[in-house]
């Protein structure tokens, strides 16, 4: 997602996104039920009562139906709302905690149940190599911008990784424990990152 996506406002975009969601969520079921290798677009296309082009319109690829996190704008433009006094761990804290608490119950599934999907589908965790590092490269370029600093600067690169990192053992870690409070546990692992991730030897 580059770093100057936005959420879309207008009617038309509302209605696109209201599409998006509910062939993504009816995908995400399927995958579920059947399979993901045993679930075709066509099946995907059927469920949500639009055509396999409409699908591949909104989803170039079957992966897609599972990669894309419409999350994404709303976090890039959460971050850029943030004081410009907050170091970029404590905004990308902030805007964490202001996406995922308007999050309804049906999307944060949803999002449980991608993260199932990625984890349990080896094509799908080959895939998500790529997503993770477009994800680097817009949030080097936020952590930049804030920082005044090149979009390409190495220290915003590396501060990037860590934070996706983050992010990964998070979500790893709540698949496996499923009542666990996502928000919670990323926060919490952002703040040790804010720390400076030591840890005391015995």
């Amino acid at each position: 997602m580059p770093a100057d996506a936005a959420p879309a406002t207008g009617l038309r975009e509302r209605k696109k996104a209201r599409t998006r969601t509910a062939i993504q969520h009816h995908a995400l079921r399927l995958f579920t039920e059947q399979g993901y290798a045993a679930t075709t677009v066509e099946q995907v296309a059927e469920a949500a009562d639009v055509s396999p082009s409409t699908v591949f319109r909104y989803f170039p690829t079957k992966d897609d139906l599972v990669l894309t996190d419409e999350l994404d704008p709303a976090l890039i433009a959460a971050i850029r709302s943030q004081p410009a006094e907050l170091a970029p761990v404590s905004a990308f804290r902030a805007a964490l905690r202001q996406v995922f608490g308007a999050v309804d119950d049906g999307l944060l599934v949803d999002v449980k149940t991608r993260a199932t999907l990625i984890l349990s589908v080896p094509e799908l965790r080959a895939a998500m190599l790529d997503q993770l590092a477009q994800s680097i490269t817009w949030l080097t370029e936020l952590i930049a911008e804030r920082a005044g600093r090149p979009a390409d600067d190495p220290a915003a690169r590396a501060l990037a990784g860590a934070m996706v990192g983050v992010w990964i053992a998070a979500a790893t870690a709540w698949v496996a424990h499923p009542d666990d409070d996502l928000l919670g546990a990323l926060d919490t692992a952002l703040e040790y990152l804010e720390n400076g991730l030591t840890l005391d030897v015995p």
